[in-house]
């Protein structure tokens, strides 16, 4: 089995975010691009959210090249990789993280996760403070929201305990597993389901008579 970040679209994607100083982790930007390939707003595109990992606006590049080949690693790559996960068969998987039992990794754990969350609910509601989702994916996103508040209460729990007992530490992680599971399959279904809503509003627009006058 391949590990989730070991596409080729993965490795250049990573590059080229990395030369060009995005502040945006990478594991947090295959979810953002995630949600947005799901998302039922139809406006959404790939430059936009490639525009939102710089804060609106893309980095100053030296060439046209340089342009090309960022569109190339994020569009082509790995925007493009990530779509074939609107197919049930091809379930998403997030960033395999440290599982060695240490308060250092239970935090690492923790932001990893609630950044991937972020990630997802960003892309999916595409800049909006509210949007109008299918009920499974609706149901998934409070889901998702329950689950990001555990991995923020994790975070804290830690900065404000870092000698956590090593049989707690070892109990949580195992807890911890369980829950990213559940992560990935509502995170699947919402993208499930947004799939089937987008496709069916296209259809409709598609099959609509024209008005005539």
């Amino acid at each position: 089995m391949k590990k989730a970040n070991s596409a080729p679209s993965d490795k250049a994607a990573r590059a080229m975010l990395e030369k060009h100083g995005c502040p945006v982790p990478f594991h947090e930007v295959r979810t953002r691009f995630l949600g947005n390939i799901a998302t039922p707003a139809l406006a959404a595109s790939p430059l936009q959210i490639i525009k939102g990992l710089w804060g609106g606006e893309l980095p100053v590049f030296d060439g046209m090249d340089e342009l090309n080949g960022l569109l190339n690693a994020l569009v082509h790559g790995l925007w493009n990789d990530l779509t074939r996960h609107q197919k049930r068969s091809q379930p998403f998987r997030l960033a395999r993280v440290p599982m060695e039992p240490t308060a250092a990794n239970l935090a690492q754990y923790g932001l990893i996760r609630r950044e991937e969350l972020d990630g997802f609910i960003e892309g999916l509601f595409n800049g909006e403070e509210a949007i109008d989702l299918p009920e499974r994916a609706h149901e998934a996103v409070g889901h998702l929201s329950e689950l990001r508040a555990m991995m923020a209460g994790l975070c804290e729990l830690v900065s404000r305990d870092p000698d956590t007992d090593d049989r707690t530490l070892g109990a949580t992680f195992k807890n911890l597993h369980e829950l990213t599971r559940i992560m990935e399959t509502e995170i699947h279904e919402a993208v499930l389901s947004c799939t089937r809503a987008r496709r069916q509003m296209l259809e409709g627009i598609s099959t609509a008579k024209p008005t005539v006058h």
